[in-house]
C-alpha cells in the first residue's frame, strides 16, 4: 500500500457517484455532475437540492434517515446517469451535423424515470433477494432459520461480487469503474486539506470506507443475521416453518430496516476510519471496491475534482436558465459551453 493511501484523512458530509465519462457530487444542498465531451470539454450540470430526510424531519434520526437516504440516493443516482447520457447523445449529434433533441416534457421525463426506478428494484430484488432463497431452499437448507440464511447470503454474495466482475470486463463499465476511482481520489483530497488539484488527487487511494460498494456487502453481511431473526419470530408466531413466498415477503418487510441500519454502519465506519478496529472491519469492502474501482486517468480525476469544487462552492459553472437552453446553444455555438442547471 502506498504511502499516501495511509494517510489519515476526515470523514466530511459529501458524496459521489460515477457516471457515464463522469462524476457526479452532492454536498449538502447541492448536487452537480460533470461530464467529458468526446472534444474534451466539461460539461457541468448544477442543482440545488435539499435532502428528503431533512425536508420530513427525520435527518437526526437513526436508521429511518438512513432508509430514505438510500431510495434518494437512487432516485439522483438514475436521474444523473440519464443526465449523463443525455450529454453523450447530444454532443454526438453535433459531430454529425444534427441539431439537438429538443426537450421533452417534465411529467414524461418524471414517469420514464419512475419507470427504470421500479424495474431496477423489481430485477434487483428478484435476481438479489428471491433468486438466493430459491436457491437455498433448493439445497434442502431448512433445519434452521441460521443455516437457511448463510447459505442464501453466500448465494447473494457469489452474485453481487460475480455481477460485478462480469461488467467491469465491458470496456464502457471500465471506464466508469475508473471514474469511480477518480471519485475516491478526489474526496480523499478533500478530507486531506489539501489542494484540490490533480497533483494532489494523483496520490492518494482509489479505496473509500463510505462507498456504495461497501453499503452493498453490509446489507448483504447484516442481512444474514436480520433475516434469521425475523425467519425464528415467524415461526414461533405463526406456529408452522414459511413457504418460500411467504419467506419472500418476509423479508421485504424488513428490508428498509436493514437499508437504514446498513447506512449507520457505513457512515460509522467513515466517521471512525482511523481506529485499528475499524481498519480491520472495513477491509471487506475495501477488497470488494478493487472490482468496482480502477486507476483513473489524469483527465478523469481532472472531471471528478471541477464537479467536487463546485459542489463545495470554490467554483462557479456558466449558468443557464434550464437544461434545454443548453442543448439549443450546442446548435450556435463553436466551443462546448460549460452548462449549470438550478431546475
Amino acid at each position: 500500500m502506498a504511502a499516501s493511501e495511509t494517510r489519515q484523512t476526515e470523514d466530511l458530509p459529501i458524496g459521489g457517484q460515477a457516471v457515464i465519462e463522469g462524476v457526479m457530487m452532492r454536498a449538502d444542498n447541492r448536487i452537480v455532475t460533470a461530464v467529458r465531451t468526446s472534444d474534451g470539454q466539461i460539461v457541468v450540470h448544477e442543482q440545488v437540492h435539499e435532502p428528503w430526510s431533512r425536508r420530513l424531519g427525520v435527518h437526526r434520526v437513526p436508521v429511518l434517515r438512513g432508509a430514505i437516504a438510500f431510495l434518494e440516493m437512487m432516485v439522483i443516482g438514475l436521474r444523473t446517469l440519464n443526465l449523463s447520457a443525455d450529454v453523450a447523445m447530444q454532443t454526438e449529434r453535433r459531430e454529425r451535423g444534427l441539431p439537438p433533441t429538443s426537450e421533452s416534457s417534465g411529467w414524461k421525463d418524471r414517469a420514464a424515470l419512475a419507470a427504470t426506478l421500479v424495474f431496477s428494484l423489481c430485477f434487483g430484488v428478484g435476481v438479489f433477494f428471491f433468486l438466493p432463497l430459491a436457491a437455498a431452499q433448493a439445497t434442502g437448507a431448512t433445519k434452521g432459520a441460521l443455516e437457511f440464511n448463510l447459505v442464501a447470503g453466500a448465494v447473494r454474495m457469489t452474485i453481487l461480487i460475480g455481477y460485478m466482475w462480469g461488467i467491469g470486463h465491458w470496456s464502457d463499465i471500465r471506464r466508469v469503474f475508473e471514474y469511480h476511482g477518480a471519485e475516491h481520489k478526489s474526496i480523499f483530497t478533500m478530507e486531506a486539506g489539501a489542494d484540490l488539484t490533480v497533483e494532489e488527487a494523483r496520490g492518494f487511494g482509489r479505496l473509500h470506507p463510505r462507498c456504495g460498494t461497501s453499503f452493498l456487502l453490509i446489507v448483504v453481511l447484516l442481512s444474514i443475521f436480520v433475516f434469521a431473526v425475523v425467519d425464528t419470530a415467524f415461526v414461533d408466531v405463526f406456529g408452522h416453518a414459511q413457504s418460500l413466498i411467504e419467506r419472500f415477503l418476509t423479508h421485504m418487510s424488513v428490508l428498509p430496516l436493514i437499508s437504514g441500519m446498513s447506512f449507520e454502519l457505513l457512515k460509522l465506519s467513515g466517521r471512525k476510519r482511523n481506529h485499528p478496529v475499524t481498519r480491520v472491519l472495513i477491509k471487506p469492502g475495501l477488497w470488494l471496491q478493487r472490482i468496482t474501482t480502477k486507476e483513473p486517468a489524469d483527465d478523469q480525476i481532472e472531471v471528478a475534482l471541477v464537479a467536487l469544487r463546485v459542489a463545495l462552492g470554490q467554483e462557479t459553472a456558466v449558468k443557464y436558465a434550464s437544461w434545454a437552453e443548453w442543448r439549443r446553444s450546442l446548435a450556435v455555438d463553436t466551443d462546448l459551453p460549460a452548462a449549470g442547471s438550478l431546475s
